[in-house]
């Protein structure tokens, strides 16, 4: 852990509590399924994920692992005596939709994953989802997909988290509540950049807000940021939008408010807060960042208490991503109870399908298939330069 990392985490309760970076290149798996009660033969559900592990998404995606990894091992303890057992083989694929796509092929053949299970990442997803299809298997709970995978023409895929389009709607509304019309984005010029600068268009337009005033789509590594932030300044925008990651996100920041710009920044919680962090430090003060899940803080929301308890009892540390990948290891664990130990894949799909307000300790989630669903909670968040955390 780094000392920013250890600086935030050292400070009173209000502050947000970190993920950790596992930093883990080879296969993982869960807790080992435990045998089956008396008179019970073992039925064993293998999820199956690829996620970065490495690369530059790997502390979203590590921390989002081990959550997952956390209620896989609470399932198998409340089970045990019934035999119904999860397995989570976890294959490291850096966020690149390429070795996705290759996991997602092993995970299904090779490996006979019932389900693939919590892709990272906008492109990751889609190739999970296509991969997914051709082969008669379900995606659960992909992390920051596009809101193209919640149309009818992908019934095969459930989502935990709420669509881009819905944290765009709380975003732009938001500043349109303090009077901030003049809105503009900037994101990475890949898969999530678009399905961002998409999702913002279309609130603006539901919310009969103006058009946005500048957008500019950055490619990786080419070095055309500045250009493209003096683009976007020369529009005077009130609020700028930050669909990326957090490297592109922190770089923008320093450099908009280095020139002078003194609006206000709104991002997408794909950037990853503990991530954001360690880029800004104190530099993230008064940041506006959009969140799908509870605070990880100790709360009375039963989830996060679960949660909370479940982190004690293992080597890892708090953060919304780990409280996301809880979530939704918990969801697909509830599916898959539903749905009987004699499941198969159309049986579990349907009986996802009818899944749609299922609390999960407090907090309501809808797997139907679907772009809009108002049973959804996001909250937006700030980050003063102390680390404490405000709503």
């Amino acid at each position: 852990m780094n000392a920013s990392r250890r600086t935030w985490l050292g400070k009173a309760s209000a502050t947000l509590l970190l993920g950790s970076g596992l930093g883990i290149t080879r296969p993982l798996l869960a807790q080992t399924p435990r045998a089956a009660g008396a008179g019970a033969s073992a039925r064993v559900v293998l999820l199956g994920q690829s996620v970065p592990l490495t690369g530059s998404a790997n502390e979203i995606g590590n921390a989002f692992a081990a959550g997952s990894r956390l209620a896989v091992s609470d399932f198998n303890t409340r089970n045990a005596a019934t035999g119904l057992q999860l397995k989570l083989l976890q294959l490291d694929d850096g966020y690149d939709a390429a070795r996705a796509a290759t996991n997602a092929r092993t995970l299904l053949g090779a490996n006979k994953a019932d389900m693939l299970f919590g892709f990272v990442g906008t492109a990751s997803s889609e190739a999970g989802a296509k991969v997914a299809t051709q082969q008669g298997s379900l995606l659960f709970a992909p992390f920051a997909a596009s809101d193209a995978l919640r149309g009818p023409e992908h019934p095969n895929v459930f989502h935990v988290r709420p669509g881009m389009i819905d944290e765009a709607l709380k975003i732009v509304r938001q500043c349109a509540t303090v009077g901030q019309e003049r809105i503009a984005l900037v994101g990475d010029d890949d898969a999530m950049g678009r399905a961002g600068l998409a999702a913002v268009q279309q609130a603006a337009a539901e919310l009969k807000l103006p058009p946005l005033v500048a957008s500019a789509l950055v490619p990786a590594g080419a070095d055309k940021l500045d250009a493209a932030l003096k683009t976007v300044q020369q529009q005077t925008p009130q609020a700028i939008v930050l669909v990326s990651l957090s490297g592109t996100t922190a770089s923008a920041i320093r450099k908009l408010r280095k020139s002078g710009y003194t609006g206000s920044f709104m991002a997408f919680s794909i950037v990853g807060i503990d991530p954001l962090y360690a880029e800004l430090g104190k530099d993230i003060g008064g940041i506006v960042i959009s969140q799908v899940v509870p605070s990880p803080r100790p709360s009375a929301i039963p989830i996060v208490k679960e949660y909370l308890a479940a982190v004690d009892n293992s080597d890892q540390t708090a953060s919304y991503e780990g409280l996301e990948g809880f979530i939704a290891a918990k969801a697909a664990g509830e599916a898959v109870r539903r749905a009987g130990r004699g499941f198969n894949t159309a049986t579990l799909q349907r009986t996802m399908t009818a899944m749609t307000d299922y609390d999960v300790g407090g907090f309501r989630i809808n797997l139907r298939p679907g772009l809009r669903d108002n049973v959804r909670s996001i909250d937006l968040i700030s980050i003063s330069a102390d680390g404490r955390v405000l709503r």
